[in-house]
């Protein structure tokens, strides 16, 4: 491939537990004092949650828009925005016009005031069944298929931001953030784009999906841990609020606007298994192969584990092998599903502009003295999904 069809990344939005921007979040990743996680694990006892930091929602998001946005959205549009104005091409009409996106999302989120009204109501009520065709009618929004809300995240961005070229939304939790990478990098390779929109947004802050993902046995309830740390005791995921986006475009098209690359994505691949075991191991090998060698010592590695026993108990046994020191991004700011794989490419970049890995989170984590400029980034999704992707320097 010709070096000007190279992806780079010129710009990020991350925002989490850790704060705001990329800044605040190397500054609590690489902290003097060392790494101190922010967990909430009273508000919905017994799971914890890695919570959003508070926002000013207006710097990104006018006060007339939020009103019909559910948190999720309002996170994913907030995220949008960061990663605009750090690419600078936030309200460049003439480069928005032309900026495709492409968006991984879940389904839309519940109103719990009248969940809980109409459950309240059917249990008195002598006719339950037209109670309930009544109240869906009047109680419930016209977009009753929630699955259908997953679209209002790209069309959100679009009226607040102007992105206005192709949309596309993927919805598959881990692996729906995974394939929105790795098409829009495959567009950009074959000269079906220049500049893209990518990213997701998740809000762990809902009892609905909490109740979901705890009942299938996902979640943690022993008190918190560091990912690799908890897997001795019983595993499970922490979920975070986390909401990221990436502007990538050609080398070329940066190079023509005066932007400067923070990093490369040398190379991304994802697949899928049915999780027998050792099945995911081997996908990982298949596309470890693929990829371009490693330049060992200033090689590391950014995973995006979850924290479900299995499927992280497998991926840490693989990473292992390699012999690379490891971080893993849920430990920083909880697993976020969708926007899981895209943030801890935003971290592989974030260490790449600066050359070094930040400090250990745990102490499974081993340090890495060698300057940094290659990192491993890993995806394994918590029931699908395996992905990889190489970041380097641009």
């Amino acid at each position: 491939m010709a070096a000007d069809r190279d992806t780079v990344i010129t710009g990020i939005g991350l925002i989490s537990c850790l704060g705001e921007g990329t800044d605040a979040t190397w500054a609590a990743l690489d902290a003097p004092a060392g790494f101190q996680p922010v967990v909430d694990a009273s508000r919905f006892a017994p799971w914890s949650v890695h919570p959003m930091v508070p926002l000013e929602w207006e710097r990104q998001i006018p006060r007339r828009e939020q009103r019909q946005m559910e948190p999720w959205q309002r996170i994913g549009v907030y995220a949008a925005g960061l990663a605009l104005d750090a690419a600078g091409v936030k309200g460049n009409a003439a480069l928005l016009e032309h900026m495709d996106m492409i968006v991984a999302a879940g389904g839309g989120e519940r109103d719990y005031a009248a969940d809980e009204a109409i459950i309240a109501a059917l249990r008195d009520a002598p006719n339950p069944g037209a109670l309930l065709n009544e109240r869906l009618q009047s109680d419930l929004r016209p977009t009753l298929f929630l699955a259908q809300l997953s679209n209002l995240l790209a069309g959100n961005i679009s009226l607040v931001h102007g992105v206005v070229g192709s949309s596309r939304t993927f919805m598959g939790e881990e692996a729906a953030g995974t394939d929105a990478v790795r098409t829009a990098c495959a567009r950009i390779a074959s000269g079906q784009g220049e500049l893209f929109l990518i990213g997701g947004s998740y809000n762990a802050e809902r009892p609905d999906t909490l109740l979901i993902l705890a009942a299938g046995g996902f979640l943690r309830r022993a008190p918190f841990a560091p990912v690799w740390e908890r897997l001795a005791t019983g595993g499970g995921a922490v979920l975070g609020s986390v909401g990221c986006f990436l502007v990538i475009e050609s080398r070329a098209h940066a190079a023509s606007r005066g932007a400067i690359p923070i990093a490369r994505i040398a190379a991304v691949a994802t697949d899928r298994c049915q999780r027998c075991p050792g099945q995911a191991t081997a996908v990982a090998e298949r596309q470890l192969a693929a990829l371009p060698p490693l330049d060992r010592p200033g090689a590391a590695v950014i995973s995006a584990a979850g924290g479900a026993t299995a499927p992280a108990a497998e991926e840490a046994a693989f990473l292992r092998m390699l012999g690379l020191p490891v971080r893993a991004a849920a430990t920083a700011f909880g697993h976020s599903m969708e926007s899981a794989f895209p943030a801890a490419l935003a971290l592989a970049a974030m260490c790449i502009a600066r050359r070094r890995l930040f400090s250990p989170l745990e102490a499974a984590e081993a340090p890495m003295p060698a300057v940094l400029r290659q990192v491993l980034v890993t995806c394994w999704g918590q029931w699908r999904g395996e992905a990889m992707a190489l970041v380097d320097e641009a």
